[in-house]
């Protein structure tokens, strides 16, 4: 079965969406009971054999200026993969995306992404000795990667709202001189243009250095390359 991204305007064909919605896996993200509704993630396989990652949703909704009544989140977080992809910053790639009106949850949604193969969380890349094995030269690639995919999404002015060193996704490919580091971001559910980019670079910068390990050599190593990338100066960092 073929599959499709789809807007909020243009809402997946009940047979699309039905079919997702039926799709059964291994729960990686336990249904959270937040913001009305439910929401949680769960592993999937595709009949030809293809990893998916469905995040399933009921009442799961957030408000604001422009939805006073509620939208589904994973219609704010296709807005933000769909916006990312075009800055080339590596986010997940979307299959399909759908929302339904549910007259007992007020909304049924799905967002359905390819799996990032060979990505893994950078603090367990670190903890299983990526850094050692691969060496600092290595390293600082990554951080450089990193620090290049921030400064387009800021710059682009959005705000990914909940960076935390977990959210980041490391892929070293090749041996030796020819080794290369790949950064992905993920959970974009938070994700929002911000009227300046400097506003959701401070935000996302703080909340990054609060919520990571890095000791502070790697991190002013991390703020030199993003501010290289980002191309002005940017107080607070």
């Amino acid at each position: 079965m073929a599959v499709e991204q789809v807007s909020e305007t243009q809402h997946a064909p009940d047979d699309r969406f039905e079919y997702f919605w039926s799709q059964r896996g291994e729960w990686v993200e336990e249904p959270n009971v937040r913001r009305g509704g439910e929401s949680g993630v769960q592993r999937i396989h595709t009949p030809s054999g293809q990893l998916l990652y469905a995040k399933r949703q009921t009442g799961h909704i957030y408000r604001d200026w422009l939805h006073p009544f509620g939208r589904p989140t994973v219609l704010r977080e296709l807005d933000a993969l769909t916006g990312l992809q075009a800055l080339n910053v590596r986010v997940p790639e979307i299959v399909f995306c759908g929302a339904q009106p549910d007259p007992v949850h007020q909304w049924r949604a799905l967002l359905v992404t390819k799996s990032l193969d060979g990505f893994v969380e950078i603090e367990d890349w670190y903890a299983n000795g990526g850094r050692e094995r691969h060496g600092e030269a290595l390293h600082d690639s990554m951080l450089k990667e990193l620090a290049e995919n921030l400064a387009r999404m800021h710059k682009g002015r959005w705000q990914h709202g909940c960076l935390y060193i977990k959210h980041i996704f490391v892929r070293v490919t090749g041996e030796g001189a020819a080794a290369k580091a790949e950064v992905a971001l993920l959970d974009l559910e938070k994700c929002r243009q911000r009227l300046l980019s400097k506003q959701a670079a401070v935000h996302d910068m703080k909340q990054l250095r609060r919520h990571s390990s890095w000791k502070p050599a790697d991190w002013d190593k991390l703020v030199y390359f993003y501010r290289t990338a980002f191309g002005s100066a940017i107080k607070g960092l």
